[in-house]
């Protein structure tokens, strides 16, 4: 039977420094993972599995490193995190899987109803894509070579979650331990030893036409011939990480990582046919750019929206309009603009300390550094000041409209030309830029673009 490897997320070193993980209620996210997992190999052992926990003490990229040198064909592995909030009512538990696999999305509804079966008072938050993760993508589900899930078994930051975690520690390790009891069991039955693997074939369309070799699928993820790769005008060179195989001669490389060189990738199962679509409709160096055009629709931007949060129209049906006209008055992306508001609000549901009826989509502070952020007198008002504040950063040229960001005149202008550059200014947060651009790609795929 496949083995089972289990890694307790934060713990190691990361830029130079342990790394606790989130840290809320006095505890933090590394020590109560370490706990919850020494609780599942215990049960997994006893149940007769082989089972691999990773050290402590390795980084995020080490972990990585550590499994794929150990790994078997039919393994799996499992990644347990402690999610944080700003709000502490945001609770409940998620799993995600690398996106486009179906087998993968799967394994993971299977492990999650095993741990909600134990612990039914905890919210069941979904199993998701890692395209819908903040960076648009997860390592550890991406660059595993087994099959391998990142769990989000709690909020740290809900008190609720916190006491679940801490006083039923045991159920939440029985639950887990079911589900990848049954997830092991469904990747290898039992049918004998380690063979030469044979992968199945599948067919490739590239911009609606056949193409003449096949991909193979391995795990759930399928692969194509690195020929096709070359002939899509796609440079790997520079991306160590991107996954490659080497199967009856061939080298093939897994294709989900072409949507960060601007491939679009879809799965039809019934067919087992992978479409790409290798055209980019927007120029070359454009599409980071804060002043620029928007591309979208304004149906587009309301499905986008909708998809992500049914209720975000009902309350604010004009947003996606004012965000086209506001921003296009300034010469500012309204794309960007846009998913810049989703990332801020999580699609409108606002949480932490910004409430709807501020009108504050960005979290714009206000002058002096007061305890809450900025409010506005009406929608357009509140879009109005994000726009600004954008141009601020990205532009010497003076605005158009009167002045309505409270903290315009404070912004070195200019100084922030890209989505990437208002990490650490924007936000603290040094991955700010790299999320608003996952959230960017995210639209663009949902209209078509890319």
């Amino acid at each position: 039977m496949g083995r089972i490897f289990i890694s307790a997320a934060h713990g190691g070193k990361e830029a130079g420094r342990t790394d606790p993980g989130s840290i809320a209620g006095g505890t933090n996210e590394a020590k109560e993972m370490i706990l919850l997992r020494d609780l599942i190999v215990t049960e997994l052992r006893a149940r007769n599995f082989e089972v691999l926990a990773v050290p402590d003490d390795l980084s995020a990229q080490q972990t990585i490193a550590w499994i794929n040198s150990r790994a078997r064909q039919k393994d799996v592995a499992l990644e347990i995190h402690a999610d944080a909030a700003s709000s502490p009512s945001v609770r409940g538990a998620s799993i995600f899987y690398i996106a486009s696999n179906d087998e993968r999305r799967s394994n993971a509804e299977l492990l999650l109803v095993a741990l909600l079966r134990r612990v039914p008072q905890l919210p069941n938050r979904g199993v998701k894509p890692d395209s819908a993760s903040g960076l648009g993508r997860l390592a550890f589900c991406r660059q595993t070579a087994i099959g391998s899930l990142l769990m989000q078994v709690a909020f740290l930051t809900s008190p609720d979650d916190r006491a679940l975690l801490q006083t039923r520690r045991r159920d939440f390790a029985l639950g887990i331990a079911d589900g990848l009891a049954s997830w092991s069991r469904t990747v290898d039955p039992g049918s004998g030893g380690e063979a030469e693997p044979t992968y199945p074939p599948i067919n490739i369309n590239i911009n609606g036409q056949k193409y003449s070799e096949q991909g193979i699928l391995i795990n759930g993820n399928a692969y194509i011939p690195i020929d096709l790769v070359d002939r899509l005008r796609v440079d790997l060179s520079k991306a160590p990480n991107v996954r490659r195989v080497s199967y009856r001669r061939v080298v093939y490389v897994k294709a989900i990582e072409l949507q960060d060189f601007h491939v679009s990738i879809s799965w039809d199962s019934a067919s087992r046919t992978l479409s790409l679509r290798s055209i980019l409709q927007i120029p070359a160096g454009q599409i980071d750019k804060i002043m620029s055009n928007g591309y979208t629709s304004e149906v587009q931007l309301q499905l986008f929206l909708r998809n992500n949060n049914e209720g975000a129209i009902v309350q604010f049906p004009d947003l996606p309009k004012l965000y086209r006209e506001e921003a296009t008055i300034e010469g500012v992306n309204y794309d960007i603009a846009f998913c810049q508001m989703c990332l801020e609000t999580a699609f409108l549901r606002f949480g932490g300390d910004l409430k709807p009826e501020q009108n504050n989509f960005a979290g714009l502070g206000t002058i002096g550094g007061g305890a809450e952020a900025a409010s506005f007198e009406s929608a357009r008002i509140g879009v109005r000041a994000q726009i600004q504040h954008l141009k601020a950063y990205a532009s010497l040229e003076p605005l158009v409209q009167e002045v309505v960001d409270p903290r315009f005149r404070f912004v070195t202008r200019g100084i922030a030309t890209s989505i990437n550059q208002l990490s650490g200014r924007w936000s603290a947060d040094l991955d700010y830029g790299n999320k608003i651009m996952a959230m960017l790609k995210r639209l663009y795929e949902s209209a078509g673009l890319i």
